[in-house]
C-alpha cells in the first residue's frame, strides 16, 4: 500500500448522513487490472436504494447486498477517470488513457478494475463530469429498447419519468431509432423532454397518462416505477409491451404470465450488455446523444448529492466530482 486515499465508507443503512468521507489505503493492481484515477462518478438509483437499505427483491436482494449490515463499505458504480497504472499483462488499455463506464466501489479517489471491464475510452469532447452520466442511464436504456424489444421505426413509446438519468437517454434514443415518443415529466421539464425528441409530452401535475383515452403505445416503459401493468393494459395496442425496470415479484409473475397468456407482455429485469458503450460512444461522438447533467457536487458534499438525489426529481444526472483538472 503506497498512500492513503480519500473515500465514502457507509458501515450501516440509513439516510444519506450514514456517508461518511474517510482515508482508506490505496490498493494496488493485480497483473491483469488497471488502476484508475477517478475524477467524477454519479448518484444513480441503485447508489441511493443500496444505501438506504430499501432495495426491490426483498430479501434477495439484501442477502446479495448485507442483510443486517453492508458487504461492500464503498458504493458507486458509475464512473470516468484516468488510468494511472497498469498489470504488466494489460494489453487493452495504456497509461494516461481517459476512460468512462462502469467500475465498482468508485465513491473514491482511485479503483481497480481487469483488464475486461467494461470501461470504453472517451471521446476528446467529452467532459469527465459528462462521462460519468452516460453509463446508467445509457446501458439501461439500450439494454432494454434495443436488445429486449429491438424496438422499431414507426413505433409509439410512451417514457414515464422522461426527464431522470435513464427517461433523458431513453427518450433520445427511442427516437434516434425512429419511434415516435411521448414523455412524461413535471412542468418545468416539458420544453427539456420535447427538445430531447419527444413529440408529444404529458405534464403528470395536470394529466394521468394512465386515464387517457384513444391513445395506444406499442411499448409503455416505466423508469421510475409509478404505473402498474393493470393501468396501463387498457393502453397498450394488440401486441403491446409494458416494461417496468423497478422490479418486484409481482411484475416477475406477472412477465412469465403473460407470457403464457394473452397477447400484450410485461418485462422487467436488471440490464445487462455493457459492451453497448461502444455504441454510445459512437452516437455522442456523432453528437447524436445529449448529455443531461442536473448538478455537479464536490466529494466533500456526498449527503447532500444523495439528499437531493433521494427527493426523485433530478433532471438527467446528479455528478460527483474528484480530482477536478
Amino acid at each position: 500500500m503506497e498512500f492513503n486515499l480519500k473515500a465514502i465508507i457507509y458501515t450501516k443503512y440509513g439516510p444519506p448522513e450514514v456517508l461518511k468521507l474517510e482515508e482508506i489505503e490505496k490498493p494496488i493492481i493485480k497483473e491483469d487490472e488497471i488502476l484508475v484515477r477517478v475524477h467524477a462518478t454519479s448518484v444513480t438509483p441503485m447508489d441511493y436504494r443500496t444505501r438506504s437499505g430499501k432495495v426491490p427483491m426483498w430479501p434477495i436482494s439484501k442477502i446479495m447486498i448485507g442483510f443486517w449490515k453492508p458487504k461492500q463499505k464503498i458504493l458507486g458504480t458509475e464512473v470516468s477517470g484516468e488510468i494511472v497504472d497498469i498489470g504488466k499483462a494489460v494489453k487493452r488499455f495504456k497509461i494516461g488513457d481517459k476512460v468512462f463506464g462502469f467500475g465498482k466501489s468508485v465513491y473514491a479517489e482511485y479503483f481497480t478494475a481487469p483488464e475486461n471491464a467494461f470501461l470504453e475510452l472517451m471521446p476528446p469532447t467529452l467532459s469527465f463530469e459528462q462521462g460519468a452520466a452516460v453509463p446508467f442511464g445509457g446501458i439501461t436504456s439500450l439494454h432494454f429498447l434495443k436488445t429486449i424489444l429491438n424496438i422499431q421505426r414507426g413505433q409509439r413509446i410512451l417514457i414515464n419519468g422522461a426527464s431522470g438519468g435513464v427517461g433523458v437517454i431513453a427518450t433520445q434514443l427511442a427516437n434516434h431509432f425512429g419511434a415516435e415518443v411521448t414523455g412524461v415529466c413535471s412542468t418545468k421539464n416539458v420544453d427539456l423532454v420535447r427538445s430531447l425528441g419527444a413529440s408529444r409530452v404529458i405534464d403528470y401535475s395536470k394529466a394521468d397518462f394512465t386515464k387517457e383515452k384513444n391513445q395506444e403505445y406499442d411499448i409503455i416503459f416505466d423508469v421510475v416505477g409509478k404505473s402498474s401493468f393493470l393501468k396501463c393494459r387498457k393502453l397498450l395496442t394488440k401486441n403491446g409491451i409494458y416494461l417496468n425496470i423497478l422490479t418486484t415479484f409481482k411484475l416477475f409473475i406477472q412477465m412469465f404470465w403473460t407470457s403464457k397468456i394473452g397477447k400484450k407482455k410485461v418485462i422487467t429485469g436488471i440490464a445487462e450488455g455493457g459492451d453497448n458503450l461502444t455504441l454510445l460512444k459512437d452516437l455522442i461522438t456523432s453528437n447524436k446523444l445529449q448529455i443531461i447533467i442536473d448538478k455537479i457536487y464536490p466529494l466533500e458534499k456526498i449527503v447532500d448529492a444523495h439528499t437531493y438525489a433521494d427527493k426523485g426529481h433530478k433532471v438527467g444526472s446528479v455528478i460527483i466530482e474528484l480530482n477536478p483538472m
